[in-house]
């Protein structure tokens, strides 16, 4: 069926190419609009405890929208400030949308200044009846009024700000990492394919894929909300994946061209030849698209708010490299034609089968000393993977942003000069009146418990509930959400107050997310490992390698994960990087980079391992592995596939790792600090995985089992196919049965 694509294709090139560029028009065009349409995800889950007394105060005292504003570095009540100011915040008073204001220069709110009257904070209330579109105008309102107070310093944030300020981050890091990397790709890949045309083809092919992802969320956000997460990871994947699945269409073309250039060229060779590029790297470029779908496809099993609009996204994303790799990569092929070059010998990023190239050099020497290989990146590896022991994982809020953005000052000048003032985090709903015994004695049973240092009845609101701050000790590293946090959570619900409690705020949401996290995570990783298996199985006709496969991915991503860890927990080379580290990673960055990096960790083993299990089939197809009335040795036969095999496709696996490397560099150097941490963790699980993982786990590992590579159940152990029972007996060239 591939074959006959390839011929089409080659003979209807210009209308698969202007269907592609209707497409493209219509994704630069109306694929834009989502990024209007694109919303901010609810971060709370339905079913947690957090969610529920979130629901419960959301309907009878609909919580406000709050802009904070610190005045600092003068006496707030000296005589060229308090008139002034005092103006400046009845003007806020008066602005549209506007419910309250908390100052010391009109409300005499004393408990808002430090302790020199060198500083104070301002709290503005917006009406929480309003969308946030309305909000967000009148928060910007309010911040332009209160920069007109005559203080030497005026930070100005709150949670809407913020919110506001990451969105605005995401975008722009989004859209200053796809321009470097598609300068600096087009760039390398002129470069070492040969020339400019041939450079532009992975990377037009690229572009088409993310117009078209974009163009499909635009449809879909007519349909049901969509993340504004999920553009981020359209564009992330769709440049990496369509870039990949470009470059293997476009190096098994060169070498099928050069194959046929000694046979007579007919009307049809043309065709024939884009058919056979089809019938191999087709079935690749399918199977791996599959495979990294599955992988995403994982995240949905989890149901959490902000992962499954970007598994949505990646789905999407997948979805459109694949069939970009499957028709506008070979649609240019056919129309540049004598355009591309062949490859120069000998280069090492070459795109096309060298011997000289890093993979198989690496193989080679993975060859000749499997076991010491085997045991030093296992080692290795598990070293790298060490920093997870202390992995510690938090809701992203103003600390995530760079490190000049002014919500986050803000935030973070309230917590060094008025931690008074700092939110607090844990909210206590009491299913009781007010001025009930029941109410008091939950208040008494909240004091005595371990981590509680204070608590507040707020005023009464509607219904027989009464609500209660809870003000926790300070941990060592003065942060409300840290492990004493958490864990103050759990005992506050684990303990007995006398009436029913539920326990939320933004430190109780944390510790929702992460258990339902930690609950369903072993599901879905094991559902994504097991369907990987299965199609990889499919694809190699083996039981051993889908189980290695996943062995040597789940090594790799523990390894990444740690340096993950150690870079933006721990801070190493935080500097370098330009980003302060806040002590943690957002909750959902480990799972994000499980799934993608396992799924792009899976296609580039398919890439490999299609080529050896070709390898491995034709050397029982010809002729010459019975001369002399010779069994052939499966190990060695083995050895043999493998090294071709790599030799085959390693050049071709190089050039996609650096290429999608560039891509995945391009976000590292944004300034937030979530999609840095996802950009800097693909780039290390690329490197890791193609140069200790396939570079010299694969071969060694292949090594050591030989022929038990190819085993079947009911099947010969050795996997010789030269006997009956063998998995190859019934297999010839391609994995076509004979």
């Amino acid at each position: 069926m591939l074959d006959d694509l390839g011929r089409l294709l080659q003979r209807r090139r210009h209308w698969f190419l202007g269907t592609w560029a209707a497409l493209v028009v219509l994704g630069a065009v109306l694929g834009g609009s989502v990024f209007d349409a694109a919303e901010s995800p609810d971060t709370s889950r339905g079913d947690s405890e957090s969610a529920q007394l979130e629901r419960r105060l959301e309907a009878v005292d609909p919580e406000v929208e709050l802009v904070v504003a610190v005045f600092s570095g003068a006496d707030i009540y000296g005589v060229d400030v308090i008139g002034q100011a005092g103006d400046v915040m009845y003007e806020v008073r008066e602005l549209p949308d506007v419910v309250e204001v908390r100052d010391p220069w009109t409300t005499g709110a004393q408990d808002l200044v430090n302790a020199d009257r060198s500083g104070t904070t301002v709290t503005v209330e917006i009406d929480p009846t309003v969308d946030r579109d309305r909000a967000l105008a009148a928060a910007e309102r309010v911040d332009e009024t209160l920069r007109r107070v005559a203080m030497p310093e005026v930070l100005v944030g709150g949670p809407l700000l913020a919110e506001e300020a990451f969105a605005d981050q995401a975008i722009q890091d989004a859209a200053r990492g796809e321009g470097v990397a598609i300068v600096v790709l087009l760039g390398v890949l002129a470069l070492v394919l040969g020339g400019l045309v041939v450079g532009a083809l992975p990377v037009v092919t690229a572009l088409g894929a993310v117009c078209l992802s974009l163009l499909a969320l635009a449809g879909l956000a007519r349909l049901t909300p969509v993340s504004e997460y999920a553009v981020n990871v359209v564009t992330l994947l769709g440049l990496g994946l369509a870039v990949d699945y470009a470059l293997l269409v476009l190096g098994r073309f060169r070498e099928e061209r050069a194959a046929a250039s000694g046979r007579t060229a007919g009307a049809e060779e043309p065709a024939a030849v884009l058919g056979r590029t089809l019938a191999t790297a087709g079935r690749t470029v399918l199977v791996s698209g599959l495979t990294v779908g599955t992988a995403l496809a994982g995240l949905l099993l989890l149901g959490d708010p902000v992962l499954s609009p970007m598994a949505v996204g990646g789905l999407v994303a997948v979805a459109a490299a694949t069939l970009s790799g499957l028709t506008l990569a070979p649609a240019l092929v056919a129309v540049a034609g004598s355009r591309i070059p062949a490859p120069a010998p000998g280069r090492v990023l070459g795109g096309t089968p060298s011997a000289h190239a890093l993979l198989p050099r690496l193989a080679r020497v993975a060859q000749r000393r499997p076991w010491p290989v085997l045991l030093a990146c296992t080692a290795l590896l598990l070293l790298l993977a060490w920093p997870l022991l202390s992995l510690d994982l938090r809701n992203s809020d103003a600390r995530s942003l760079p490190r000049d953005s002014e919500p986050r000052l803000a935030q973070a000048a309230i917590e060094d000069r008025f931690p008074e003032q700092a939110p607090t985090p844990i909210t206590v709903l009491v299913d009781a009146e007010y001025t009930s015994q029941e109410t008091a004695d939950a208040m008494a049973g909240l004091v005595g418990i371990p981590g509680v240092a204070d608590v507040m009845l707020l005023d009464p609101i509607p219904g027989d509930v009464s609500q209660v701050l809870v003000h926790p000790e300070p941990d060592a590293a003065g942060d409300y959400d840290g492990p004493d946090g958490q864990e103050l959570v759990r005992r506050l619900r684990a303990a007995d107050l006398g009436s029913d409690v539920l326990v939320g705020g933004p430190t109780a949401e944390l510790v929702d997310t992460r258990d339902a996290l930690a609950d369903r995570a072993p599901v879905a990783v094991l559902v994504v490992a097991l369907l990987t298996a299965l199609l990889l199985g499919l694809l190699t006709r083996s039981v051993v390698v889908p189980v290695k496969a996943v062995a040597m991915n789940l090594l790799s991503l523990g390894a990444t994960l740690g340096v993950v860890v150690a870079v933006f927990q721990w801070g190493w080379g935080s500097s370098l990087l330009g980003f302060d580290s806040w002590g943690a990673l957002d909750v959902t960055t480990p799972l994000l980079l499980f799934m993608f990096a396992f799924g792009l960790s899976m296609d580039y083993h398919v890439f490999l391992v299609a080529r050896i299990r070709e390898a491995w089939d034709d050397a029982h197809t010809t002729r010459t592995t019975r001369r002399r009335g010779r069994t052939p040795d499966p190990r060695a036969l083995s050895d043999r596939a493998v090294l071709t095999g790599i030799t085959a496709s390693g050049p071709v696996v190089t050039l996609a790792a650096v290429a999608i490397g560039i891509v995945f560099l391009g976000f590292a150097v944004g300034e937030l600090v979530a999609v840095k941490e996802i950009g800097v963790g693909m780039t290390v699980a690329v490197l890791i995985d193609v140069t200790l993982v396939r570079g010299l786990l694969l071969p060694a590992s292949m090594t050591l089992l030989g022929g038990w590579n190819w085993w079947l159940p009911g099947r010969s152990g050795s996997g010789d196919p030269e006997r009956a029972d063998a998995p190859s007996a019934l297999v010839g060239r391609g994995g076509r049965a004979r």
